[in-house]
């Protein structure tokens, strides 16, 4: 249970964060998605079951905080979280961490993540598909996947060295 209330207590600040900071460290609006890193950490860590119940409640947070589409983002991390769970190894999860394939894995999700993102949001709007995944999707995979290279720096130094 205390693993999860952390789990819960970082998904707050980092909710916060991705809400309110993540403007200042944007790139032509295009913002890393911290809480992708953190649900891909936690179903690695984890496993998928526990990585797609978080998936759930981080996006839902998020809607929620946001006001947005509500259950889009709830929808796409549980996905993600469901995805990033099939890489879950118990004995080797310090070692993935610690590695460029946590890199990989979150360029993977985030691949999945924003295309189901982008399926539903692009629906009914003057935004194209092709352009919301190209332009803005792969954009802000590639900058989520920079930005997972800090975590991934912190846990090889750290569990690997």
């Amino acid at each position: 249970m205390g693993k999860h209330l952390k789990y819960l207590f970082f998904s707050f600040i980092l909710m916060n964060i991705q809400t309110y900071i993540s403007q200042l460290i944007s790139l032509r609006d295009i913002a890393p998605d911290l809480l992708l890193i953190w649900l891909v950490y936690i179903a690695i860590k984890e496993g998928q079951l526990t990585g797609t119940i978080w998936g759930f409640i981080i996006g839902l947070m998020f809607d929620l905080s946001t006001g947005s589409f509500t259950g889009l983002a709830a929808m796409s991390k549980t996905i993600a979280g469901f995805t990033a769970g099939y890489f879950f190894d118990e004995n080797r999860a310090h070692l993935i961490l610690g590695s460029y394939r946590f890199v990989l894995i979150v360029l993977f999700v985030s691949l999945i993540h924003n295309t189901i993102y982008f399926i539903i949001l692009t629906r009914g709007s003057e935004i194209g598909l092709l352009k919301a995944i190209f332009q803005i999707g792969l954009a802000t995979n590639f900058y989520t996947s920079a930005v997972a290279l800090l975590p991934m720096l912190v846990f090889g130094r750290k569990y690997i060295s």
